[in-house]
C-alpha cells in the first residue's frame, strides 16, 4: 500500500512520460491496473502494451523530481487533480471514446458532476449575441445545468459570467496549463471561475497556447456536456468543430438563427440545415432535455420601452433585432436621413441600439429603462 499523495504522484509522474498518450495510458491502466503495477511491470511486460521507447521510459521509474512545481501548486486549497480511479471523475466523460487519464481542476470540483451544456459561438460576436449567450447561460444554471465553455473572448466569456450568475454556475475547458491564464484579458474571469464554478484542464501546468492543443480542449467541453449550443458562428469557426464533436459523441446540438446577411449566422443555419434543433429561448433547450417549464423565457423578444420618444419608438420597430443600414430605416420611418442619424446616435449612448461595421444597426437587445 501507498498514501494518497504518492498515488497520485504516480499517475502525474505515468502522464508526463515522453511519448505516452492517453490511449497507451489508459491500455497500460487495462492491462496491469494502477500506475504504482504499472512502474513496477519491468521493460519486457511493458513492451506488449506500449512502443519500446515509452516502455523503456517507465520501466526507469518515476521522475518524482520533475513533481515539485505540481506539488507546489496542489497546496492551494482550489487546485486538484482527479483521476480515472476518483469517484468524481466526471461521469459524462467516461461516455467519450477518450477520457483523458486525469484532469487538472480549479475551483470548485463539484461541478464536474452536474448536468451541464455547452455553450460556444464566435470570438468576434455581436452586443446582441453576446447578450444572448448571457441570458440563456443564466437562465438554463438557474435549471440546474452548469455551462461549459471554452474561457475565449466573445461567446465563451459571456456564457460563463452568465452561468456563475445561475445556481450551477460555469466550468472553463482550457487548452493550457491552470498556471497560465489564455487569453490574459481574461484573468479577472479566471479568477471569479475558480472562486464560484471551475477550470478544466488534461494538460501539464506550463503548457502554453498552442493550436493543436484546442480541437482536443474542444472534444472536453462537448464530452462534459448533455449538448451543445451554438450561439453564433461563422462557417469557419472552432464552435462548428466542438458541434461536430457533440453529435459524434451522441449530445444534442442546438444553434440560435440568425440575420440571412450576418456572417455569424452561416455558421448556426449551416448547423441546423444539419440537424441541429433550431432555438428561440432557452425553454426550447429545457424541453428537448426533459426539463421543466421556465418562468420567464430567455427569448429575443424584447418590449420596447416605455421611455422612449415618438421617432425614438418609430425606430426601434423598424430595426427589430437584425442589422439595419440607414437608408432602410429612412426608407421604413419616412424620417429624413439627418434625423434617423441623430436620434440612432442619442439612442446607441442611450444603450437601446448598437452599431455595426458596414453602417449598420441593430437593437442591442438590453434596453435601460
Amino acid at each position: 500500500m501507498i498514501d494518497k499523495q504518492h498515488e497520485l504522484c504516480l499517475w502525474v509522474a505515468l502522464s508526463q512520460i515522453h511519448g505516452l498518450g492517453g490511449e497507451s495510458y489508459r491500455r497500460l491502466l487495462q492491462s496491469f491496473g494502477e500506475p504504482e503495477h504499472i512502474f513496477a511491470a519491468g521493460y519486457a511486460a511493458l513492451e506488449n502494451a506500449v512502443r519500446a521507447p515509452v516502455a523503456r521510459l517507465i520501466s526507469a521509474g518515476p521522475d518524482l523530481e520533475a513533481l515539485t512545481p505540481t506539488l507546489k501548486w496542489l497546496e492551494d486549497p482550489l487546485n486538484h487533480i482527479v483521476t480515472l480511479a476518483d469517484t468524481d471523475y466526471p461521469r459524462a466523460l467516461l461516455e467519450v471514446p477518450d477520457p483523458p487519464p486525469l484532469l487538472y481542476v480549479k475551483g470548485q470540483r463539484q461541478y464536474l458532476n452536474f448536468p451541464a451544456l455547452a455553450i460556444v459561438g464566435s470570438r468576434n460576436a455581436t452586443p446582441q449575441g453576446l447578450t444572448n449567450a448571457e441570458d440563456f447561460a443564466h437562465l438554463l444554471s438557474d435549471h440546474g445545468l452548469c455551462i461549459v465553455s471554452g474561457m475565449a473572448r466573445g461567446i465563451d466569456g459571456a456564457a460563463h459570467r452568465g452561468g456563475m450568475r445561475g445556481q450551477a454556475s460555469s466550468i472553463a475547458v482550457v487548452g493550457t496549463g491552470l498556471d497560465i491564464v489564455y487569453p490574459a484579458r481574461h484573468r479577472g474571469l479566471a479568477h471569479e471561475l475558480a472562486q464560484k464554478g471551475a477550470l478544466v484542464s488534461e494538460f501539464p501546468l506550463g503548457t502554453p497556447s498552442k493550436a493543436q492543443n484546442f480541437p482536443r480542449r474542444n472534444r472536453l467541453i462537448s464530452g462534459l456536456s448533455r449538448g451543445c449550443l451554438v450561439v453564433e458562428a461563422a462557417l469557419r469557426s472552432g464552435s462548428l468543430i466542438t458541434a461536430r464533436l457533440a453529435a459524434e459523441q451522441g449530445r444534442e446540438v442546438f444553434a440560435i438563427p440568425g440575420s440571412i446577411h450576418s456572417p455569424l449566422a452561416k455558421g448556426c443555419h449551416h448547423l441546423i440545415k444539419q440537424g441541429a434543433k433550431l432555438v428561440e429561448s432557452a425553454q426550447d433547450i429545457l424541453d428537448e432535455l426533459g426539463y421543466p417549464s421556465v418562468v420567464a423565457s430567455a427569448s429575443t423578444s424584447m418590449p420596447i420601452p416605455a421611455s422612449l420618444s415618438k421617432n425614438e419608438t418609430l425606430l426601434m420597430q423598424c430595426l427589430g433585432f437584425d442589422p439595419t443600414g440607414i437608408d432602410a430605416l429612412v426608407g421604413c420611418s419616412g424620417l429624413t436621413s439627418d434625423s434617423v442619424c441623430a436620434i440612432l446616435l442619442t439612442m446607441e449612448l442611450a444603450g437601446y441600439v448598437t452599431s455595426l461595421p458596414g453602417g449598420l444597426y441593430q437593437r442591442s437587445g438590453k434596453f435601460k429603462s
